[in-house]
């Protein structure tokens, strides 16, 4: 099983932090956030992580050099202040055969999370870890669920019809993964994929009925995109191994 985190971005609300180096090695609880994401992952089925950079690559070059979670090589998306994580995706097709994950740069949690995702991935071809809560935001990864099936996904989604959000965690089975391939190429070759976030994708495969959602509900988590999320994410790692 391979996992792909996509961390070509700069993450400009963080700065002056994201100054010089991506939001994937700022520290949270005094260690990397890819170093945290690394860790967890290496305690599931998970044997290879393929790591896409982009702003400050070298960062990323050297925090993967000396882990020893998980066998893990990087790939460089040379065009990423051109694009969104869409763009980024198709940079990275080629590593998508067979089974695999897509995993946000931004995106903490722990083990079980992404436990959770493989133990209940096998009905639909994509599957999209989810949590719920009582309100949500403009900036919320909003998705709508129908008998667990993926309905749309979208951070414009109407809030009546909104059941859970998106938590930046996903598997793809070997169809799903030919028919996204497939998607993406597509949007970048005739529509308005530089600009594009992959969800965008998939919500047009939920449409074929392809996808499915996986509820993580009561399980850590948190997504890091200002300096409130960083403090949050701090607090979130600090009773996890490894925390100092």
């Amino acid at each position: 099983m391979k996992a792909i985190i996509l961390s070509a971005g700069q993450g400009r609300r963080l700065l002056p932090l994201t100054a010089e180096q991506p939001k994937a090695a700022l520290l949270a609880g005094g260690r990397a956030v890819l170093e945290w994401q690394l860790q967890e992952i290496s305690q599931c089925q998970v044997d290879e992580v393929v790591v896409v950079t982009g702003f400050g690559a070298d960062h990323i070059d050297r925090i993967v050099a000396h882990q020893s979670y998980v066998e893990t090589r990087t790939l460089y998306n040379p065009f990423y202040a051109q694009c969104d994580n869409l763009g980024t995706c198709w940079i990275a097709r080629h590593e998508m055969r067979e089974r695999f994950l897509i995993i946000n740069g931004d995106t903490l949690f722990e083990a079980a999370a992404l436990q959770r995702l493989l133990d209940n991935c096998a009905r639909y071809p994509i599957t999209l870890a989810t949590d719920s809560k009582t309100t949500y935001d403009d900036d919320d990864m909003k998705v709508s669920v129908e008998n667990g099936r993926l309905i749309h996904v979208s951070k414009q989604l109407d809030l009546t019809t909104v059941d859970a959000e998106s938590i930046g965690m996903m598997h793809f089975d070997e169809n799903g993964g030919a028919r996204f391939r497939a998607h993406i190429e597509h949007m970048m070759r005739y529509g308005t994929g530089l600009k594009q976030w992959y969800l965008s994708a998939i919500d047009g495969l939920a449409d074929d009925g392809l996808v499915s959602t996986c509820p993580i509900d009561g399980l850590a988590w948190c997504e890091i995109d200002d300096h409130a999320d960083l403090e949050n994410a701090g607090q979130v790692v600090s009773g996890w191994q490894g925390a100092r």
